[in-house]
């Protein structure tokens, strides 16, 4: 399945507010070489490149759409189609920057290990992914699964809750690396327009399952999910709709 970049961009100003502060913890003085791993559409690789401007920046994404997108916005950046679980650098490299990608992928603990051992000596490791998935935008998904007449084909795409409490990541990574932050945050989003969280979930978590229905389909599993969602997260009186959601950020340096 490749990715709708219109629809993952219409809620882009709340979806980079995490992104921008995760790279404002980037710690590094001069990096080399920068990979921005899960780049989407570029928005942060620019920036990363305008950080820094000497260091060669890489933009890497599995997803054809967003790295056409990507490469429209800026064709000068390096930018790399490839599958994320099995990147690997050609070598050492100063920064590792991934926001809202990682969790897509399985295994963390060796997948943080590994990242964490292509980093150059005094190379970071910068990581934020979404820790959402307790709460209604996402528990609402898997209950408008199982209530259906599609829930034999769509309930193998179900995925259990992927990212990991922040003490399991801290023990992963502290045996390869010298520091390791972590911290959560919640941001209190304030959404505009109809159904507006089931919008943003339609361009992340709940683009697999619909993909997977049949096109007159679609319509009906969207309503009974919306449908879910208006009792816990309402339109308030001034019209818009407030949509909390929970970060998890990982920040780790290896010496040098």
């Amino acid at each position: 399945m490749d990715w709708n970049p219109a629809q993952y961009l219409k809620f882009e100003t709340p979806r980079l507010q995490p992104a921008f502060d995760l790279l404002h913890r980037v710690a590094h003085p001069g990096p080399a070489t920068i990979v921005d791993l899960g780049c989407g559409t570029g928005v942060m690789t620019r920036a990363l490149a305008s950080r820094w401007p000497q260091a060669r920046v890489i933009g890497v994404d599995a997803s054809p759409a967003m790295l056409d997108k990507a490469r429209t916005a800026e064709p000068d950046l390096d930018w790399q189609q490839a599958d994320l679980a099995g990147w690997a650098p050609a070598s050492p490299v100063d920064v590792i920057y991934s926001n809202a990608a990682l969790h897509w992928l399985p295994d963390h603990q060796r997948l943080f290990r590994r990242l964490a051992g292509y980093l150059a000596p005094g190379g970071v490791l910068a990581v934020q992914m979404p820790c959402n998935f307790r709460e209604p935008s996402h528990t609402a998904i898997e209950q408008t699964v199982q209530s259906g007449p599609w829930r034999e084909r769509l309930a193998p795409c179900l995925r259990p809750v992927p990212v990991h409490d922040p003490a399991s990541y801290h023990d992963w990574l502290v045996t390869e690396l010298d520091s390791v932050e972590l911290f959560e945050t919640t941001y209190f989003h304030v959404l505009t327009g109809t159904d507006p969280v089931k919008e943003w979930t339609k361009g992340t978590w709940l683009a697999p399952l619909l993909a997977a229905l049949e096109p007159d389909e679609r319509p009906r599993f969207e309503a009974d999910y919306a449908m879910r969602l208006r009792t816990h997260y309402p339109m308030r009186a001034d019209g818009r709709t407030w949509f909390p959601f929970r970060r998890l950020f990982i920040v780790g340096r290896r010496g040098g």
